[in-house]
């Protein structure tokens, strides 16, 4: 099945948020079984059908644009008026939403300073999670973008976008996954939440994938669709499926997705197991991002830092992720066992196994505030 016990979730995501260290601030460069359902078996949700009407599911509206910029090199200096109206956003600065703070606070303006103001307590700690609930549309490419931008600027690197989405626009979906593919996410299905049709070019695109809820696809619908027969409909999606078929390659996903795209139909929904999942380079670390990772870390700290640790999380896994713990009861655990492998390391204390955590235990670091976009002149835009 896709989902897993609680304990599992939270040990995966604990040490999701230990490999986010593997990816250092951009320095080189700024059912156990196969399942076809109708969408009506996850509950509280509309069919593929009814979802295709309001502009959820897997929709294309033209072609593909070009892939974005990362939020430093492609973001307006003038942050144009944005809100978030697709869905609901809200900002944590801690991994779980298992916690008094829950899922954080409400996000909807996405003018400059409301950004800041939403992830200034997150930056001492250096976590975020993102939670996003909605439908995938250009203001999500705008608030995946804008936070992505000021969590750079506020050094807050261990990024989680906490994702229940029946999907949206194929062409937004892959604008925003070229961010969060440029800029270090991990993407979390959690239990009870789902990711379907266009939402999975999201979830592809994260340097590590958690998933416990529902993951399934069906075929895109053209809108703006002009074809009398099969074949016109076919030639209007072969350049939509080419660009997908790119956008899948890139991010070290299996194209087999967009074979299913073509052929499950829009009325229903193809449900990927946990096998599948993984198959298809969507679940777990994303190994392509993973060589790179390790080729900048080894870069930048030495290939024993590597080595060392490479041992400690092994032995994290070993000792520390025993059935039943806690999250904090794993954090003691990783804090004791780090010191055995040497860590925080002298020359790269913020590439070290739990950082975040020498961060916040030091009470004379004073925060530091984004400078402001140059077009900005002191009021909210």
């Amino acid at each position: 099945m896709l989902s897993r016990p609680p304990f599992l979730a939270r040990a995966a995501l604990l040490t999701v948020v230990l490999l986010a260290a593997c990816r250092p601030p951009d320095q080189d460069a700024a059912p156990d079984a196969m399942a076809e359902a109708p969408t009506a078996a996850a509950p509280a949700q509309d069919t593929p059908a009814q979802q295709a009407e309001r502009g959820d599911g897997a929709v294309s509206s033209g072609p593909p644009a070009a892939p974005a910029k990362a939020p430093a090199e492609g973001l307006p200096t003038d942050w144009p008026t944005a809100t978030v109206a697709s869905g609901e956003a809200r900002v944590s600065c801690q991994a779980e939403y298992n916690t008094d703070s829950g899922d954080g606070a409400p996000l909807q303006s996405l003018a400059f300073f409301s950004v800041v103001d939403a992830l200034s307590p997150c930056q001492k700690g250096g976590v975020l999670r993102l939670r996003y609930q909605g439908k995938i549309a250009a203001d999500f490419t705008d608030l995946v973008a804008r936070v992505a931008d000021i969590a750079g600027r506020m050094g807050i690197h261990k990024r989680i976008l906490d994702l229940d989405s029946a999907g949206g626009q194929v062409e937004d979906a892959i604008k925003a996954g070229d961010v969060i593919g440029a800029d270090g996410w991990t993407i979390w299905v959690r239990e009870g939440s789902i990711c379907h049709s266009a939402c999975v070019f999201v979830l592809g695109a994260g340097d590590n994938r958690l998933i416990s809820g529902k993951v399934g696809v069906h075929r895109i619908i053209r809108m703006s669709s002009t074809a009398t027969t099969r074949a016109e409909l076919n030639d209007e999606l072969r350049g939509v499926y080419g660009r997908v078929k790119d956008y899948l390659e890139r991010n070290g996903v299996a194209v087999a997705i967009a074979d299913l795209m073509m052929t499950v139909p829009n009325r229903r929904l193809r449900l990927l197991s946990k096998d599948e999942l993984q198959e298809y380079g969507l679940d777990g670390t994303n190994a392509a991002q993973d060589d790179l990772d390790r080729l900048r870390l080894m870069r930048r700290c030495g290939e024993d830092f590597v080595l060392r640790r490479d041992a400690f999380m092994r032995s994290f896994d070993g000792e520390c992720k025993t059935a039943g713990a806690g999250l904090d009861e794993m954090q003691a655990c990783g804090l004791a066992l780090r010191t055995r492998f040497g860590f925080p390391d002298a020359e790269c204390p913020t590439d070290s196994p739990l950082s975040e955590f020498d961060r916040m235990a030091d009470s004379d670091e004073a925060p530091v505030l984004p400078e402001l976009p140059a077009e900005a002149s002191g009021t909210s835009p």
